[in-house]
C-alpha cells in the first residue's frame, strides 16, 4: 500500500499525474540541498523525499481556494513580501504552486531575493488539468513561458522535463470525469451506492491497469502532458534593493 494520495496506488483516481509526478520530484530532488523553502508547502506531502537536506521550512498564502487545516506549514506571507531576510535559503521547492499565484511575475523577484547565489529550485507546474482551488486558480504555463518567467529574474534553467504525454493525458483525463462528474451527474445511477462502489473500486483501477499494460503501445506525443518540470539555478540578484 503507498504511503499517501501524492504517491497513489492504481486504485486512485488521480493515479497516472500523482505517481508521474512523485517520480519526477524524487528524480530531482537531489538536486536540492542545504536549507531548503517549500513555496506553497500546503501539507508537505514531499517532504521526505528531501531528507537529505539540512532544514525543511514551509511557507504558504492563506487563500480562499484552499483551506489549510491540518497542514504543517511553518509560516504565511501575505501574496507580496516573504517573511525571510536575504538570502536566507540554498534551494526552493514548489509543486502545483505557480498556477495559482496571480501576481507571478512580482512575486519572483522576492523569491529571487530570499535564495543565496547559486541556489537552485525545483519547479512543477500542471499544463493539460482541470480548473482547480476555484476561484484560485489563474494560469496554465507552456515551458517557454516558464523559462522567460525564470530567466528574466535572475534564473538559468538547467533542466526541463515532462509528467507524461497525449495518451497519458487523456486517460487521466477520463478518470477524473468518470470519478467526479460522470456519476454524479448520471441521476439514477448516483442514487445507488453498489454502482458507486463499481466506478470507484472496479473501473477506476481496472482502467488504470488497463493503461499501464498497454501504454507502452501508443506513439508517443510530448505535446500535450500532464505537468512541466524545470530545475534552475540563480544566477543573479533580481531585486530591489
Amino acid at each position: 500500500m503507498v504511503s499517501n494520495n501524492f504517491n497513489p496506488s492504481f486504485r486512485h483516481p488521480l493515479y497516472i499525474i500523482r505517481k508521474g509526478l512523485y517520480n519526477k520530484i524524487k528524480q530531482y530532488s537531489v538536486e536540492l540541498n542545504g536549507n531548503l523553502l517549500d513555496f506553497g508547502c500546503g501539507a508537505k506531502p514531499y517532504q521526505t523525499l528531501f531528507a537529505h537536506v539540512n532544514k525543511y521550512v514551509g511557507v504558504d498564502y492563506d487563500s480562499e481556494g484552499h483551506a489549510h487545516q491540518n497542514e504543517s506549514i511553518d509560516f504565511f506571507y501575505d501574496g507580496h513580501t516573504l517573511p525571510f531576510e536575504t538570502h536566507s535559503f540554498d534551494s526552493l521547492f514548489s509543486s502545483e504552486v505557480f498556477e495559482h499565484v496571480f501576481n507571478l511575475e512580482a512575486i519572483l523577484p522576492e523569491i529571487n531575493r530570499v535564495l543565496k547565489p547559486g541556489a537552485k529550485i525545483l519547479i512543477t507546474c500542471p499544463f493539460a488539468w482541470e480548473e482547480h482551488e476555484i476561484p484560485v486558480d489563474y494560469a496554465r504555463y507552456t515551458q517557454f513561458a516558464l523559462h522567460s518567467l525564470l530567466q528574466k529574474n535572475g534564473f538559468r534553467i538547467l533542466i526541463t522535463d515532462k509528467n507524461g504525454h497525449a495518451t497519458a493525458a487523456l486517460h487521466q483525463m477520463f478518470m477524473v470525469y468518470l470519478h467526479d462528474d460522470w456519476l454524479n451527474r448520471v441521476f439514477i445511477l448516483s442514487k445507488f451506492n453498489f454502482f458507486k462502489k463499481m466506478v470507484r473500486q472496479v473501473m477506476i483501477p481496472f482502467f488504470n491497469l488497463l493503461f499501464i499494460a498497454t501504454e507502452k503501445l501508443w506513439p508517443v506525443n510530448k505535446r500535450l502532458f500532464l505537468n512541466t518540470i524545470i530545475v534552475a539555478e540563480k544566477i543573479e540578484d533580481c531585486f530591489k534593493q
